[in-house]
Formats: C-alpha cells, sequence, structure tokens
C-alpha cells in the first residue's frame, strides 16, 4: 500500500504538465444548511469537466513509458471518460479511436471531438453500450491497439486517486467525512485505497444512483454481479457492473456506508447548487453532496470534503431536472381525474384549488354517451401538504381519481 502511495503522488506530480489542480473550497451555504465544516473538491473544474481525465492520463503516460512506439489508444464511452480520453491523446500526440453509443447526445460527441482535434476518430454503434464496448473491444484486438478502461485498471484507478494526493495536500490534513460518488468505481477505490495506505481514520461514504446501485449488489452477493436494469438518468455513474478490479479494493466496505439516492432528488440538489451558488453539475456530480442529506446527523460540527465529480450538463436537460425535482420535493403532481360530463364539474373542481395551486397540464376531450371522462391534469403548488387536502375534496366530491406521478411507465408515455 505504501508502494501505491508513491504511484498516486507521481501521477498527480506528473498531470500537472497537463492541468493544475482542481480547487478544494469551503462552501458556506452548505456548512451553514448542515451546521459541518463541508468543501467541495471541485472536479467539474478540470479541462474536461469532470475526474476521468486523471484516470485516462495515467494509464495511457504509463502504457507509452512501457511502449513508447504504441500509436493506437481504442476506448468506449458514452460521455466523460470518452473526452478523457480525447484530450489525452491530443496531448501526447497519439491517435485514439472512440467507440460510443448511436443514441449519445450530440452535444457530448461535439466536446469529444474539440477536445480530441485530428487526433481522434469517433465511431458511433450499438444502441446500447454493451454492444458499444463489444465493438471497441473487437476493433482493438483487430489492430492492435491498447484499450483505455474506464474504470478497471489498475493504473485508471492510480490515476483516480489524485484526487486524494491532491485532497491532502490542499487541506493539510485528512478531513472527518468523506463523500463518494460510485459508478464503476474508478473513483471511489482510487481514494479509498489512498487514504487507507495513509493509516486514516476518515470516515468514508460511497454514494450510488439508486437506479445503478452496482455496489450495493456486488456487497450483497460477495462478487460482481451484473444489474437487471439500470436507470441511465445519472449517466456518469449508471454502471451495469462495478469492475473486478475496483471492486477489489472496495470488497470490504460496509454496506451501511453506502448511500443509494433516488434520481429525482438528485435533481433537487442540482438546482439549488445551480441556483443558490452558480454551481454546474451534472446528476453524478451532485451525488456526493446529495448525500449529505442522508448523514446529516453523523457529520455535524465535523469536517467533510464531497468529491464535486463532474460538470458535463446539458441545459437542454434543465426542464426535466426542474420536473424530476419539483416531483421529488412534493410539489408537483400528475392525476387521470374521472370527472362527470355535466355543465358546471369542472367550476366545481376548480374551487377545490388552494391557493397556492397552479395548473401545469390539462388535457380533456369530451366523450359522447358517457357520464364521465378522463382527464389528465398536472397541478403545481409551493407547500406539499395542499395535496392532502386536495385529494380529500376530490373524493368528497366525487371525483374519482388515480396519482400517476410515480408511476413510471404511465408518466413517461404521457408527461
Amino acid at each position: 500500500m505504501t508502494d501505491f502511495v508513491q504511484r498516486a503522488k507521481a501521477s498527480e506530480a506528473e498531470m500537472r504538465a497537463l492541468f493544475e489542480a482542481s480547487p478544494l473550497q469551503r462552501n458556506a451555504h452548505l456548512s451553514e444548511m448542515y451546521d459541518a465544516d463541508i468543501w467541495l473538491k471541485r472536479e467539474d473544474l478540470t479541462p474536461v469537466r469532470s475526474y476521468k481525465i486523471r484516470g485516462a492520463f495515467n494509464a495511457m503516460r504509463k502504457c507509452l513509458a512501457q511502449t513508447p512506439h504504441q500509436q493506437l489508444f481504442v476506448a468506449a464511452s458514452a460521455g466523460n471518460h470518452a473526452q478523457g480520453v480525447a484530450y489525452v491523446c491530443k496531448h501526447f500526440g497519439r491517435r485514439g479511436v472512440i467507440f460510443m453509443p448511436v443514441t449519445t447526445p450530440q452535444q457530448k460527441i461535439d466536446k469529444t471531438r474539440i477536445f480530441g482535434g485530428d487526433a481522434i476518430e469517433i465511431v458511433l454503434v450499438g444502441d446500447y453500450f454493451d454492444s458499444t464496448l463489444a465493438a471497441a473491444r473487437a476493433y482493438c484486438d483487430e489492430q492492435g491497439a491498447h484499450f483505455l478502461s474506464p474504470f478497471d485498471d489498475p493504473d485508471v484507478i492510480e490515476g483516480q486517486a489524485s484526487v486524494a494526493v491532491e485532497m491532502m495536500q490542499q487541506l493539510g490534513a485528512a478531513p472527518d467525512v468523506i463523500v463518494l460518488p460510485v459508478g464503476g468505481g474508478g473513483l471511489s477505490s482510487g481514494v479509498t485505497a489512498y487514504m487507507a495506505s495513509q493509516g486514516s481514520d476518515a470516515d468514508l461514504y460511497l454514494v450510488e444512483p439508486e437506479g445503478g446501485a452496482n455496489l450495493t449488489a456486488a456487497l450483497e452477493a460477495g462478487v460482481p454481479v451484473a444489474l437487471d436494469h439500470v436507470d441511465t438518468f445519472v449517466d456518469g455513474a449508471a454502471v451495469g457492473q462495478i469492475g473486478d478490479a475496483t471492486f477489489e479494493v472496495l470488497k470490504d466496505t460496509s454496506l451501511d456506508r453506502v448511500i443509494r439516492i433516488a434520481e429525482d432528488r438528485i435533481c433537487t440538489t442540482m438546482l439549488d447548487m445551480l441556483n443558490t451558488e452558480g454551481v454546474v453539475l451534472e446528476p453524478a456530480g451532485a451525488l456526493a453532496i446529495d448525500a449529505l442529506k442522508d448523514i446529516s446527523d453523523d457529520i455535524r460540527g465535523k469536517r467533510v470534503v464531497c468529491i464535486a465529480s463532474g460538470g458535463n450538463f446539458d441545459f437542454e436537460r434543465l426542464p426535466e431536472v426542474k420536473e424530476r425535482a419539483q416531483r421529488s420535493a412534493g410539489l408537483k403532481k400528475y392525476y387521470i381525474l374521472r370527472m362527470p360530463q355535466r355543465p358546471g364539474a369542472l367550476k366545481d373542481f376548480l374551487h377545490m384549488l388552494g391557493p397556492s395551486d397552479d395548473i401545469a397540464r390539462f388535457e380533456y376531450l369530451k366523450k359522447s354517451a358517457r357520464n364521465f371522462g378522463s382527464v389528465l391534469i398536472g397541478i403545481e403548488t409551493t407547500d406539499p401538504s395542499s395535496f392532502t387536502r386536495l385529494t380529500e375534496l376530490m373524493e368528497q366530491g366525487g371525483f374519482g381519481y388515480r396519482d400517476i406521478t410515480n408511476d413510471g411507465a404511465l408518466a413517461e408515455f404521457l408527461i
């Protein structure tokens, strides 16, 4: 483990030729909110707006040290890893071929091209990442290229550990608590290994999205397992199976140190950081900060470092983020109403709404020869308790209703 410390420090030192250390900033807003000393390690401020550049840089650096004539590197990614690989390919003057799913947003494709320039080629293949990865691996074998894994590689883990090297230098001592996001496990295993090798007694909390809780699944099974389904909203951490190398480091993590967060709730933190602090975070980048809600009692009066892992956010997603945040906070609901088809029925319903209630969606088509018609209605409010009052009045008034706010299939189709 002492050797790992030296390798991580060497990796961090070499990175200074590529970019300055990401800032470690005390956040007064969060510190006051949680009655603690909260610091943010701003990985969203690296050249590619995520920590992924670290692992890609270290893996390529070490490969070239051993095989200087290696010219071709291959990666598979739908986002941050692709951008990191593109950046380091250009830096080292090597050719990179980056495989991305056909469904990758154009914004991410364009940014990857900008970072890599003439040094890279982007290949769009597969509707899902698994098929993209398979194509990348096959091409790599055919061409004799070097594959740059997004997380499951000791050199990548070592590169991600540079986050902890910088944090310790900037803070001057280990914090009481470190909160880390988990996707494939590269960052969390790198920081965990480094802190353990330093003999630190800091409490580490590992945070994963509820729809991609691969670390929880692996800890329960004792080995990495593939999830049956992955919610891709938190795209920077939506990984179907944790890496073998990363799990080897994390396998002794206690389950009570793993926090799973609903995707909708993460959106409340993204909006809070944007509106209050002017900090743009992607969903995965907000994971560690959002988890403070779950450990608020344990961190009171302590020094806490949260890793803000990335800020590659497409603002075209902002309406969806706001929608999800409102639903998570209980400030917006969708109903299907069974409304009587008689004059004045709509007026009766409107009188049930409170002074802070607002109709955000309304769809109705009168059906002939029927006593009742169906209405799709979305209601926003400023007080979640307003919905309790509204449902009571609807029941008293004979308005049948179905709350579809959290019905995934119906909500996705209708909303």
